[in-house]
């Protein structure tokens, strides 16, 4: 049969299957494109010379790339919580947009996105398709994946299992302890508790990610003289005893609970145990140069040359929300970064740091996915902040997520059409839908009760920081984690190794390799 015949038949079958002219409006050209054709006074768009050049530049700087294979004295792993794929898109589009006041926003650029190499990470727990933030930090930090909701231990622990927890063959250590233990400095950074699942990932081992104090151990029906809480183990255990600077939330999980918390009265601690672990760090490292703060005016009063360990609570739970943090005197990520940064680079041996943006996370959680972009370029801000301070040469920078979220970026939008928003597009209903939206949620239902047809968004407030998109699967409390890849930014000592697709598990083994620490391969051993 000739090729024209066999289009022929295929165009004939077409037809009968489509039940009309395969190129007509209604099968050829989705209404969004029709609206494009019919647009007659388009915006002033780049001309394909400046996409030709555009892409001739970025290739010149691609030829002009060399990896740098040379001993990592410093690292700096950033962790923006469920900061997925979608999340970094939309951030970048947001902050065109909203901060750099670009024509359209899709040509703007986050600073993470100008890092050399980049790769993607599988999240999968050992047991769960889709991972949360305890079972993920146990292999992004410590190399190798365990089970939802536990941290710091081998896959032989279950959540609840105490004493399973506290026998020591279960536990595994953390590329910060390997960092230690070749004479670094070490840090911990979050706008989340420090007893939160990401950064405790450093330091713990738990049965349950909640174990944040004793109240919270005896919650769980264990007994916390056999399974330590988080808190305990942060400022009594290595190596959370020996970190140098600890700055982020959670001042309730070290203080009684007859103790009212120092800001805020109405709150107190929550430990049973009467114990005060901020008194017993201040007492141990009093003759360290060391020094507690619990406010941001305390924080930029500190002096790096003078001090060699830093504790700093700047909240009862977490760090307050970037929009009511000069309000509640908490400190900025970049600020808490680059004070942290000042007191690790005095080591000659050089410094480990984690830096973590946990309020992604409860953004997406919430529904919330405007406060999410704000979150992502505070997050990106103290990267940039990072990288500004150190050397390409001797740091590796890892910027990554632990896990994505359920937001979806939807529709044939105009290009520069506020994204926080929704386009002119309509669904088969008549009715429009965010561009930014939730596969589910403890928020909004889709469906309007008055009217028994889904909710109309163009009636809502989207200006409105805290406004939720209406989702179309309701849960119990809150928006669900997703279980698609995220994304690895690197740059430094042997960054190159963290292209392609891996398991997560594999980012601290590129870490210790380059900074030459841990029990496995090392570049100073070849």
């Amino acid at each position: 049969m000739s090729s024209t015949a066999t289009v022929f038949i295929l165009c004939i079958i077409s037809q009968v299957v489509l039940g009309g002219n395969i190129y007509s409006d209604d099968h050829y050209m989705h209404p969004n494109f029709k609206r494009h054709v019919q647009n007659k006074q388009d915006p002033p768009f780049e001309d394909a010379e400046f996409w030709r050049k555009n892409a001739q530049d970025d290739l010149a700087k691609e030829l002009l790339k060399q990896p740098i294979e040379a001993q990592a004295k410093n690292v700096i792993l950033f962790l923006g919580d469920g900061m997925s794929i979608p999340t970094v898109t939309a951030a970048r589009i947001f902050k065109g947009q909203k901060v750099d006041g670009l024509p359209f926003g899709e040509e703007g650029q986050l600073h993470m996105d100008t890092f050399p190499f980049s790769g993607t990470s599988k999240t999968f727990c050992m047991d769960t398709q889709v991972a949360d933030s305890a079972c993920s930090a146990t292999a992004y930090l410590c190399g190798t994946k365990g089970r939802i909701g536990t941290i710091g231990v081998t896959s032989n622990v279950m959540i609840f299992q105490c004493a399973k927890q506290a026998d020591p063959a279960n536990h595994v250590s953390s590329v910060l302890a390997w960092a230690q233990a070749q004479g670094k400095s070490t840090g911990i950074v979050t706008t989340t508790g420090v007893t939160h699942a990401s950064p405790a990932g450093t330091y713990a081992h738990a049965a349950f990610r909640s174990w944040e104090s004793d109240a919270d151990v005896r919650l769980g029906l264990g007994d916390p003289k056999v399974c330590e809480d988080i808190a305990t183990q942060l400022i009594k255990r290595e190596p959370g005893i020996n970190i140098n600077v600890i700055l982020g939330g959670g001042r309730r999980h070290f203080t009684p609970f007859t103790q009212n918390d120092t800001e805020y009265p109405d709150e107190k601690g929550h430990r049973l145990d009467g114990v005060n672990l901020i008194d017993e760090w201040i007492s141990m490292k009093n003759s360290s140069r060391g020094r507690y703060v619990s406010g941001r005016d305390q924080l930029l009063t500190v002096d790096p040359a003078e001090t060699d360990y830093l504790l700093g609570l700047f909240a009862p739970s977490h760090v307050s929300y970037y929009d009511q943090q000069l309000a509640n005197n908490d400190p900025t990520l970049e600020e808490m970064t680059e004070v942290a940064i000042k007191i690790l680079s005095k080591n000659p041996n050089g410094f480990f740091l984690f830096v973590e943006g946990g309020r992604i996370d409860h953004s997406h959680h919430n529904n919330a996915p405007q406060k999410a972009m704000w979150e992502t370029i505070e997050f990106d801000k103290a990267i940039k902040k990072g990288d500004d301070m150190t050397e390409d040469d001797d740091t590796l920078i890892v910027t990554t997520a632990d896990h994505s979220h359920v937001m979806y970026f939807a529709g044939y939008p105009d290009r520069g059409t506020p994204i926080w928003k929704h386009s002119s597009d309509l669904a088969l209903d008549g009715l429009p839908y965010s561009t930014l939206g939730y596969a589910n949620g403890g928020n909004r239902n889709w469906l309007d009760e008055t009217t028994n047809k889904r909710h109309n968004i163009s009636q809502d407030n989207m200006d409105d920081l805290n406004y939720n998109p209406p989702v179309p699967v309701p849960m119990i409390d809150s928006e669900s984690h997703g279980g698609d890849d995220v994304a690895i930014f690197a740059k430094g000592p042997f960054a190159h190794l963290l292209t392609g697709v891996h398991q997560q598990s594999y980012i601290p083994h590129v870490i210790g390799y380059a900074a030459c620490i841990g029990t496995g391969a090392k570049f100073c051993d070849e």
